[in-house]
């Protein structure tokens, strides 16, 4: 190209950089403002092919846009992402057109990385706030904050840690690690990084410059090929509910402090949504679970049982319900009061579950009543062996606060389909042979 004085040193003063680049890619003219975008004076970017420092995932369509170019169609808002010296990502928009007499392309680079991220910042605001309501459960929700963080940061190595004010303890409902194996046990905060974080409130990056020195300052380990360490606090109105994390290994990217604000930005977001999420989840539990003995309640039942009808009916299957009360139970309300009495139901409530199989249902419909669902029997033999397992595990003494309780439970059951169709024919014929049951229990123990 040919060389102009005055127009190079007007070009060095642009704060865009300006290019001169060959049919190959190969730069042979780059403007001083090159290395505040790029990181490489011009020197260093004279010879380098640009294919080589744009992302992978831009290259195609870089190169399909250098064609079009050559073939006379300039390029006026044209975007793709190029790795800094540094390592970092930088955003730009060309205006490029082609000079058939110096054969080469010239093109304006304007760095809009920081529009980039603005645009990126509100679309993930509206990302986050979208998923508290859409996912299901927590689990749902931690998956997709997972990606939209995905968006943001190299998020690999990511997890949600919750911490449990009371006990000073963490839990880990959400984590994914290439190379730490993942537990969800809960351990004591105390000598982890995510304790200074909540200890502290702020962030805490590890960089490998500052890995060493400040794993020691807070006397605390950390994996082998470790390279970098990023956490930012979750608060929400409550207070602070956990930690936020990232990390990657050796040979994977460093986390910088703009990738710290980023996270922090969007960390009360995710917390308002995490916030959210279990409130909605402990609504839908008290809706569905009896308070007292933390059994399915009616209601919840009612579901289950209609779901077991569906399959029964579709597989040609059997099922069976148990229906059953705490005989003289009454009694102990009476004469121990009703706090001895609600111990009594919750400790029945836990023989109830021992004696089931992780399919079957164990509901408190009320009062002292509780209902057994036993999906996918294939004899009727089955049943009648659950209830006697049942009366043997309640036949032995409850010790409630010192005070030694010796109850009986009349059991009825009902067999689909021998005794009805639906829910309601079920559930009625379980109740009236638990009945039948009862009186027939109380003659005989007159008779004797």
């Amino acid at each position: 190209m040919t060389s102009h004085a005055p127009l190079a040193s007007f070009i060095d003063l642009l704060m865009d950089a300006v290019f001169a680049v060959n049919a190959d890619g190969c730069v042979v003219f780059a403007s001083a403002s090159c290395e505040r975008i790029f990181g490489y004076t011009p020197q260093e970017m004279v010879g380098k092919t640009m294919f080589d420092m744009i992302v992978e995932e831009d290259r195609e369509r870089t190169r399909q846009s250098a064609r079009d170019v050559m073939l006379g169609y300039p390029q006026f808002h044209f975007e793709n992402r190029y790795i800094r010296k540094d390592g970092q990502i930088v955003h730009i928009m060309w205006a490029t057109r082609w000079s058939p007499a110096d054969q080469l392309r010239i093109g304006v680079a304007r760095d809009i990385t920081g529009l980039k991220r603005a645009e990126s910042m509100q679309a993930v605001l509206y990302l986050i706030s979208e998923a508290a309501y859409a996912a299901e459960d927590l689990i749902a929700l931690f998956k997709r904050i997972h990606q939209i963080v995905g968006t943001l940061l190299p998020a690999d190595n990511f997890s949600v840690t919750l911490y449990d004010e009371e006990k000073d303890q963490l839990s880990f409902p959400y984590r994914i690690d290439e190379v730490e194996q993942t537990s969800d046990v809960s351990k004591p905060a105390a000598g982890t990084l995510c304790a200074e974080i909540i200890r502290s409130g702020q962030p805490l990056l590890l960089t490998p410059e500052t890995m060493a020195a400040r794993l020691e300052e807070l006397q605390v380990t950390a994996e082998q090929n470790l390279l970098c360490w990023l956490g930012v606090p979750l608060k929400s109105h409550k207070g602070m509910i956990g930690v936020l994390m990232v990390k990657t290994y050796v040979g994977g990217a460093c986390y910088s402090e703009k990738d710290q604000e980023l996270l922090q930005f969007v960390s009360t977001q995710i917390a308002i949504a995490i916030e959210r999420q279990q409130m909605q989840s402990g609504l839908l539990h008290m809706a569905q679970y009896d308070q007292l003995t933390a059994l399915p309640n009616r209601g919840f039942l009612y579901d289950r049982l209609k779901v077991a009808l569906a399959t029964a009916r579709r597989e040609q299957g059997r099922l069976s319900v148990l229906y059953l009360d705490l005989d003289k139970f009454k009694q102990v309300n009476d004469t121990l009061g009703h706090d001895i009495g609600d111990l009594l139901l919750q400790e029945v409530a836990k023989r109830l579950k021992q004696c089931m199989r992780e399919s079957d249902t164990v509901a408190r419909i009320g009062g002292d009543e509780f209902v057994v669902l036993l999906p996918s029997i294939s004899l009727p033999e089955q049943a009648e062996l659950v209830a006697e397992k049942v009366r043997h595990a309640l036949n032995s003494p409850f010790n409630i606060n010192g005070h030694y309780l010796n109850i009986r439970s009349s059991i009825g059951i009902a067999l689909y389909p021998e005794h009805g169709d639906n829910e309601q024919q079920l559930l009625k014929h379980a109740d009236n042979a638990m009945y039948l049951a009862k009186n027939n229990d109380h003659r005989s123990r007159i008779d004797s």
